[in-house]
C-alpha cells in the first residue's frame, strides 16, 4: 500500500501543477519512484488513477469533517461547523483543494459514479434536507443549494489565498462569509 500512497501523492502534485493531460503517467511513476508498469499494476488506466485520487482526497476531507462535526446543536450551527472546517481544511491542504476544484470542472466528474458522489455528500445532503423539511432553508433544488455552497467555498478560498489576510482577518472573513451564505439559502 505504500507504493499506492506514493503514486497518489505524485499524481496529486503533477495533476495540480500540469493538469490531467499535461501529467503523463511516466512522470507520475518517476516522481513516485516506481516503474510505469507498477503504476498500471495498481491503476488500470490514467482515468482510474484520477478517480482513485479524487476518492482518496475526498475521503480524507470527509474524515477531517467527521472528527469535527457538531451534533445535537441547531441546524445552522451544524452547517456552519462544516463550512468553517472546510474553509480551514482548504487552506491547510491547498494542493488537495485545488485538485478537488480541478476534478469538479473536468470531464472526469461525469465518470464518477452517482452512488459514490451521494455517499460523499450524504452528511451535507442530510443537513440540507433537514433544513428544507423544517422550513429553515429555502425550498430549492438540493443540487442548486450544493452548487451555491461549493462555489461560495471556492470563491472565498481563492480570495483568502490572494488577499494574504492576517489570521484574525481570515477568521472574520470566514465567519462573515458564512453569514452571507446563510442569508442566501434561508
Amino acid at each position: 500500500m505504500e507504493k499506492v500512497k506514493e503514486i497518489l501523492a505524485a499524481a496529486l502534485t503533477l495533476f495540480v501543477e500540469y493538469g490531467f493531460h499535461g501529467a503523463p503517467t511516466t512522470k507520475i511513476a518517476k516522481l513516485a519512484g516506481v516503474a510505469n508498469g507498477t503504476l498500471f499494476h495498481y491503476f488500470a488506466t490514467k482515468e482510474d488513477l484520477i478517480i482513485s485520487l479524487y476518492i482518496d482526497v475526498k475521503t480524507r476531507l470527509a474524515l477531517y469533517l467527521e472528527q469535527r462535526q457538531i451534533t445535537g446543536d441547531t441546524l445552522k450551527t451544524q452547517i456552519k461547523s462544516r463550512f468553517v472546517h472546510v474553509m480551514y481544511w482548504s487552506l491547510e491542504n491547498d494542493t488537495e483543494f485545488k485538485f478537488i476544484q480541478q476534478f469538479h470542472t473536468s470531464p472526469f466528474l461525469a465518470r464518477f459514479s452517482a452512488e459514490e458522489m451521494h455517499k460523499q455528500l450524504k452528511p451535507d445532503l442530510d443537513l440540507i434536507e433537514a433544513g428544507i423539511a423544517a422550513k429553515i432553508i429555502k425550498s430549492l433544488p438540493i443540487d442548486l443549494i450544493l452548487t451555491l455552497l461549493l462555489n461560495h467555498i471556492y470563491g472565498i478560498n481563492l480570495y483568502m489565498i490572494n488577499a494574504q489576510l492576517s489570521e484574525a482577518d481570515r477568521d472574520k472573513l470566514i465567519e462573515d462569509s458564512f453569514e452571507m451564505l446563510w442569508g442566501m439559502i434561508t
